[in-house]
């Protein structure tokens, strides 16, 4: 059938169109149709639109963007029963096979057969309306807007982190990087039970979101020495916990002499090319060393923590555009502007 969408046509060519796509908008018994009210522009979508692939991922075909959604309930399936018309919803946007081995074993993240929205070949959800599976469908409480609830989305990357990192009461933190994600793992990090976190980054405009509060340490690194911060800030210790979240390489650098012995690094930013580290270090201070891909079973975490005001997204978005400048939008988010976090769109 044919649906309107933000099309990503070829590298840098977005059009606002109808295009063919393989599914229906009539939802099956376990499934429920959703009125698309507001999508935020990832960092994703951003290489999709200005690389045309992100590593094995290609774009070889016009691909709906966006995958971070919320929206309202029109339809439900027959079998559905723990969600109503009219309820304000946001969406998980990887739907596992729920019979793979990954999936059984709670890791559905995992499951190298996982319809991930705008991931190619697979269509994104700007479009106004989809259709999706009932169990990876949320209700909003009431006091989280639908803004808000298309944040729950790289929210539940940082909540995921912190979950592998197995934080303990008291823990500093150290996060590289404060874009989205690794705003996102402050706050999560935070909630999680860290006295303290510090966050460097390059951009100073994105540092200063973070103005004001006292568990919070950030780090200039136009001006500052993360190694000194981290030493100053624990005594010479090191930090509990590590978490890389800028996706360059040069962390690496310095990452193991940053962390206690016996503490934790949690890999989330991918680097483009591989990234050398000295093994026999992380081994001599019994470091353990764990990745992440996207979450999983967290979803209702992340919306719980929002509502209950401990996590406050909506400092985070810069901007919403209408749909209809959807371009326009792209071409903000692609600017990659200092002061910017999220780029939204309204449909």
């Amino acid at each position: 059938m044919k649906v309107q969408g933000v099309v990503l046509d070829a590298i840098e060519q977005l059009s606002i169109r109808e295009i063919d796509v393989p599914w229906t908008l009539q939802p099956a018994d376990n499934e429920v149709k959703i009125a698309v009210k507001t999508v935020g522009i990832c960092g994703s979508d951003v290489h999709y639109y200005k690389h045309g692939r992100i590593g094995d991922f290609v774009v070889r075909e016009p691909m709906i963007l966006g995958h971070e959604a919320a929206g309202v309930v029109t339809q439900i399936g027959k079998a559905v029963t723990h969600l109503r018309v009219g309820d304000r919803v946001c969406m998980e946007p990887g739907i596992p096979d729920f019979g793979s081995m990954q999936t059984l074993q709670g890791m559905y993240n995992l499951d190298p057969a996982v319809q991930f929205w705008a991931t190619p070949p697979v269509h994104g959800c700007l479009t106004p309306e989809v259709v999706h599976p009932a169990a990876l469908t949320y209700r909003l409480p009431e006091q989280v807007s639908l803004a808000e609830g298309a944040l729950i989305e790289p929210l539940a990357i940082g909540v995921y982190a912190a979950a592998k990192a197995r934080i303990h009461p008291g823990d500093v933190a150290v996060v590289t990087g404060a874009g989205t994600i690794g705003l996102m793992i402050v706050f999560s990090a935070l909630a999680a039970g860290c006295s303290e976190v510090i966050v460097s980054d390059v951009a100073t405009a994105k540092l200063a979101l973070l103005a004001g509060h006292r568990e919070i340490t950030t780090v200039d690194l136009t001006r500052q020495d993360l190694g000194e911060v981290v030493r100053a800030r624990t005594d010479g210790r090191g930090a509990d916990i590590f978490f890389e979240a800028s996706g360059s390489a040069k962390p690496y650098d310095s990452m193991i002499d940053l962390i206690r012995q016996g503490g934790r690094a949690v890999l989330v930013g991918m680097p483009l090319d591989k990234v050398p580290f000295d093994v026999v270090a992380l081994q001599v201070k019994e470091i353990e060393l764990t990745g992440t891909f996207r979450y999983a079973n967290v979803w209702d975490r992340a919306i719980k923590l929002v509502a209950s005001g401990k996590i406050d997204l909506r400092p985070l978005i810069s901007a919403t555009y209408p749909f209809d400048d959807s371009i326009a939008a792209f071409r903000r988010a692609a600017e990659h502007r200092p002061e910017d976090v999220k780029i939204q769109i309204a449909l």
